[in-house]
């Protein structure tokens, strides 16, 4: 079994990495395949409408990212220092805490649903599809809050594959029951989401059944007191990956704005094609830096310089190779990935191939943006780790987006993100450099 006090080698670390990334992946793969029910049984409008809502009603589970991320880092740090029964208090009291606050998500949510889609420009037929599904997406708030939280706490408890086949279970309750709802039973958006929720349920409620029995991981739940101080280092901690997913979402937003205003609905359906493929490929950097980040908080905490430098060096090593081959991958399945899609609409079809070759130059930068955030929350600097999850995932990005269409139209939509993953590549290797003193890596 390999420990986080362990020497990482290419080998161990792809190892104890891989869990995660697949895990992260299959994550990704839900709203994948609630988009390939709705688009080919209920029709492209009703696609769009599922595109254009997802972003905002996914920021508040995505809550769960800062919890879960931000309790990681303070945990296997904790660890580190050999201090094993705080660890656990630490896990009780944030699963616990971050559980009762989904449930005021879930009402606020609720309450914005169609402000926050009509000031983002649906009207008609698609303002109503988008709250249709709306309303019963976030109907699985609590659950897939806990869902995000686990997949980083499951490799901090030192069990990553246990973590993978959680959501893999997950996964496969999602892909059957849409097609039970939505190919079967003809239940269209409302069974489309309500596959979603229920697959959530699994991915959520399962790991702490898990948890609150005894087990051989490292954590296990039990009671708790209240303590706000660790609550705000947590927070503190993982503010940076919420703010990079409330920003990934607030972009998501502002390219369906562009979009519907330079090509109609059909520009919103070819993004959403184009962001479930992205999802995925990302979830390979994503599920990269989740599975390392124990081990970069673990080392820390016993401050094992060598071994730090060791992890980072080899870490720019294979996210080098995942951005090269995430490109090619990209570059030759473009037309494959969208014919499943929206092969029933040529115009639609072709937007769509066209906006993944452009899309698929920014995978080349997007490997070591990701890791920027997520190696500085694992050394539990959320103030570095914030400015960067900010300066990528809005900055960058709302000026890519609002400025390049305003020279090259529809393609300067598709291509702001290469633009924007760039800049953020300049940041991530300006910190590091700038911080490698600090914390000796």
């Amino acid at each position: 079994m390999i420990q986080l006090s362990d020497h990482f080698t290419y080998g161990k670390l792809m190892r104890y990495t891989f869990p995660s990334i697949v895990m992260i992946i299959i994550t990704s793969i839900y709203g994948m395949v609630d988009g390939l029910f709705v688009s080919n049984f209920v029709g492209k409008t009703a696609f769009a409408a599922v595109n254009f809502i997802l972003p905002y009603v996914m920021i508040l589970g995505c809550t769960g990212f800062m919890f879960g991320s931000g309790a990681g880092a303070l945990i296997s740090k904790t660890m580190g220092e050999g201090r094993h029964e705080k660890a656990n208090e630490i896990f009780s009291l944030v699963i616990y805490s971050s559980f009762g606050i989904s449930f005021l998500l879930f009402a606020v949510g609720n309450l914005l649903l169609r402000p926050v889609a009509v000031a983002l420009g649906a009207e008609g037929r698609l303002l109503e599809d988008c709250l249709l599904y709306g309303r019963v997406y976030l109907l699985g708030v609590p659950a897939s809050l806990l869902q995000y939280e686990f997949q980083y706490l499951f490799s901090t408890a030192g069990k990553p594959k246990l973590g993978l086949y959680v959501t893999l279970a997950a996964g496969i309750c999602n892909m059957v029951l849409d097609g039970v709802f939505v190919g079967m039973l003809s239940g269209g958006l409302v069974g489309a989401a309500a596959a979603t929720v229920l697959s959530q349920c699994v991915g959520g409620f399962l790991p702490v059944l898990y948890f609150f029995r005894k087990n051989n991981s490292l954590l296990q739940l039990k009671k708790a007191s209240f303590d706000g101080k660790v609550l705000v280092k947590t927070c503190t901690n993982g503010i940076s990956e919420l703010l990079n997913n409330i920003s990934w979402a607030l972009i998501g937003m502002l390219y369906n704005v562009q979009l519907l205003r330079y090509a109609g609905e059909d520009g919103v359906a070819a993004y959403g094609v184009v962001m479930y493929v992205c999802m995925i490929f990302f979830g390979v950097f994503v599920g990269y830096t989740v599975g390392i980040s124990p081990i970069v908080g673990y080392q820390y905490g016993a401050q094992n310089h060598q071994e730090l430098h060791s992890l980072l060096k080899k870490t720019l090593v294979i996210l080098g190779g995942f951005s090269l081959a995430m490109f090619l991958c990209s570059s030759v399945l473009a037309e494959p990935f969208s014919r499943i899609f929206v092969g029933y609409d040529p115009v639609l079809l072709a937007m769509t191939v066209r906006g993944f070759k452009i899309y698929a130059f920014s995978y080349l930068f997007a490997g070591y943006a990701t890791l920027g955030s997520s190696f500085f929350t694992a050394l539990n600097d959320g103030v570095v780790s914030g400015i960067l999850s900010v300066l990528r995932a809005f900055f960058f990005q709302s000026i890519a987006v609002i400025c390049m269409p305003m020279l090259w139209g529809l393609d300067g939509i598709w291509a702001a993100t290469i633009a924007a993953e760039g800049l953020a590549c300049i940041a991530v290797f300006g910190f590091l450099l700038a911080k490698r003193k600090k914390y000796h890596y």
